[in-house]
């Protein structure tokens, strides 16, 4: 008797903590960035709840007896180290006068420029290590305390610092890629300097998020450079960094509205990539979680750009061998082309049908899965054009020998 494969674990659907974004669309027909309260047509009067992209995995940590393989492992990406790395500890914000306030805040932002060392002598620079830490927690505390603190004499100095902590070389990945990788299993490399990204991130997060951003004044320095360079950061094997990352695109991309369009056209770039060229990307599942935000808002008519993506990009993701690292979030984003406009259910299936696998049954569990949502919310017209081929697959399924299916 063979052995039995782990029986499939099923992601179910979370809800994200976005904030809804604020503007007005100007030419993308009113899209809505952050997920919205959805209806399923039959399924409405009965659960009036909530319809969000399932969350990615935050840590992917096995719980359990200390083994090997879970050891804990840090590296770092390339960082160009400062020369003068000795910081001079400035007075703190809120024992200056509001005529001094504005250019000590300055002064800050330009002291966290300075990068250290946390991989070749991570004992280094110690003391001034501390008071970067501290002046970046300090206008963390600043920026979402106060009102009336981002000039625009701020805007190009944050900018810059966070693309200077930010924008690097990633180091080269250690972990086993496609079906070889578990993500319960195997443990991330971690980033050696995230006590300092990680208040970096959080900075320039509150400062996309306060009440004084003013997207008008931020374009000068937010352009489509910027949006490359910070997805080129999704790679990164830091599942922190990731979550992080996922929430400021999605806060760029309610912002603005201009870089809407170059935002979808370069994750789409990023998932041809990884489709037919090097099926390795850390950051496949948190794209997929934006993009089931943004996909829930879209106005109807569905533009032709848009049901291009579904049937060119989301369905060619499935016959990609890492699947199980991002099915949940795909299999959302289908659903939601599917409820926006039923028409498409039909090529969907099909789709489906063509990258139906043979012999991986796991695999073949989670298309059963999403085959089961897709049932939730199909018309009965369209259940008709597609019932023979789609009963025959399942009657293999049926007549399979493996438990699983």
């Amino acid at each position: 008797m063979p052995n039995k494969p782990k029986k499939e674990k099923t992601t179910t659907k979370a809800t994200t903590n976005s904030k809804p974004a604020t503007g007005k669309e100007a030419n993308e027909n009113k899209e809505s960035t952050e997920p919205t309260v959805t209806k399923r047509k039959q399924a409405a009067a009965v659960n009036n709840t909530d319809i969000h992209p399932p969350t990615t995995q935050l840590t992917k940590l096995h719980p359990g007896p200390p083994l090997i393989k879970s050891i804990k492992r840090q590296s770092s990406s390339r960082f160009n180290i400062s020369k003068n790395r000795e910081l001079q500890k400035l007075p703190p914000l809120k024992d200056a006068t509001p005529a001094e306030r504005e250019e000590l805040f300055a002064q800050k932002i330009r002291q966290c420029c300075v990068l250290f060392d946390f991989v070749q002598d991570p004992l280094s620079d110690l003391k001034w290590k501390e008071v970067k830490r501290a002046a970046l927690n300090e206008m963390v505390e600043y920026v979402t305390q106060n009102r009336g603190v981002i000039t625009d004499t701020i805007y190009p100095e944050a900018i810059h610092m966070f693309c200077c902590n930010l924008f690097r070389t990633l180091p080269p990945s250690s972990n086993p890629s496609g079906a070889e990788f578990d993500p319960e299993e195997d443990e991330p490399n971690l980033e050696a300097a995230w006590p300092h990204l990680q208040l970096v991130y959080e900075y320039f997060l509150r400062f996309l998020e306060s009440p004084d951003f003013q997207p008008n004044t931020a374009k000068r320095y937010i352009d489509q450079k910027f949006i490359l360079q910070l997805l080129e950061l999704f790679d990164s094997e830091d599942p922190r960094e990731r979550d992080f990352l996922k929430t400021i695109l999605h806060r760029i991309y309610g912002k603005f509205l201009g870089l809407r369009a170059y935002i979808r056209k370069q994750i789409n770039n990023i998932f041809y990539s990884f489709i037919y060229e090097t099926e390795k990307h850390n950051g496949v599942a948190e794209l997929l979680e934006i993009l089931g935000s943004i996909i829930n808002g879209f106005a109807l008519p569905l533009k032709e750009e848009h049901k291009a993506f579904l049937l060119k990009v989301l369905l060619p993701l499935h016959k990609v061998k890492s699947l199980s690292v991002y099915h949940p979030q795909l299999a959302y984003c289908v659903v939601q082309f599917l409820e926006k406009d039923p028409s498409l259910t039909e090529p969907v299936i099909i789709g489906l049908l063509k990258y139906w696998p043979k012999v991986h049954s796991p695999k073949e569990v989670m298309f059963l899965n999403e085959l089961e949502e897709i049932l939730d919310v199909i018309e009965p017209a369209e259940f008709t054009k597609v019932m023979v081929p789609l009963f025959r697959q399942l009657a293999k399924c049926v007549s399979s020998p493996h438990f699983q299916d």
